[in-house]
């Protein structure tokens, strides 16, 4: 009898080791930034320099919800009155990739404790050549790094905007915002942002009116549509 129950324990025990070793978020000391291919300029010390010069003359607010990610964020100047019933941080980086973000994840987001996390990042991406599964894998790298740091912390992954200069690229877009749809769905704490759909015409394409004269970057009706879309998913 005893040896019957020590073998259903040791059964037991074998199927919590197998279990956990097939959850990736069940292995603990995995380092997120395993793999991921380097930062992909050295300008961006500067930017955390800037960072933690802007930090040091005004002190943050309390537990806020970081934006980052490429110069869509970055050049979102009303990004503050724009949400007012949340205390909003903009660690945009202009001209950066999802992997940096994994890289820098400490100075743009992990050291301000956030309610969550907003990321906009992949344009610049697809723009330099990688593949949705490349920009898959660095978004998965960046949700995981968060998560190891802060588990359960809320993550938006914004979609790839379309824009008017970047129209040859719109399959590859539209490739990686379903490849980052359909991963969001299938995770706890992270949600996908529709803003592509919304920013085309009716025959498809980029709307115009909503970006500045490099047609690249938004203008402020732009950042209006933005803050529509984004603002029901924010954390309150």
């Amino acid at each position: 009898m005893r040896l019957a129950l020590r073998s259903t324990a040791l059964l037991w025990a074998a199927l919590v080791i197998l279990v956990a070793c097939a959850s990736p978020g069940a292995r603990p000391g995995l380092d997120p930034t395993a793999g991921l291919d380097p930062v992909s300029s050295p300008d961006w010390a500067i930017d955390m320099a800037r960072f933690a010069a802007e930090d040091a003359a005004q002190p943050p607010p309390d537990r806020p919800i970081v934006f980052t990610g490429s110069s869509s964020v970055r050049m979102w100047d009303t990004l503050a009155r724009d949400f007012p019933e949340v205390p909003v941080l903009n660690r945009g980086f202009g001209g950066s990739q999802v992997r940096d973000a994994v890289w820098y994840a400490d100075e743009v987001a992990l050291r301000y404790r956030p309610r969550q996390i907003v990321l906009y990042a992949g344009d610049n991406d697809t723009n330099e050549g990688r593949s949705p599964a490349q920009v898959l894998a660095d978004t998965r790298a960046f949700v995981a790094r968060v998560h190891a740091a802060l588990p359960g912390t809320p993550i938006a992954l914004l979609g790839i905007k379309p824009s008017p200069s970047r129209v040859h690229l719109l399959p590859v877009q539209r490739a990686t915002n379903d490849a980052l749809r359909a991963w969001a769905a299938s995770q706890r704490n992270v949600a996908y942002i529709d803003v592509f759909t919304p920013m085309l015409d009716a025959e498809g394409l980029p709307r115009d009116s909503l970006f500045i004269d490099d047609r690249l970057h938004m203008n402020a009706e732009g950042y209006a549509l933005w803050r529509e879309i984004i603002g029901p998913y924010l954390v309150r």
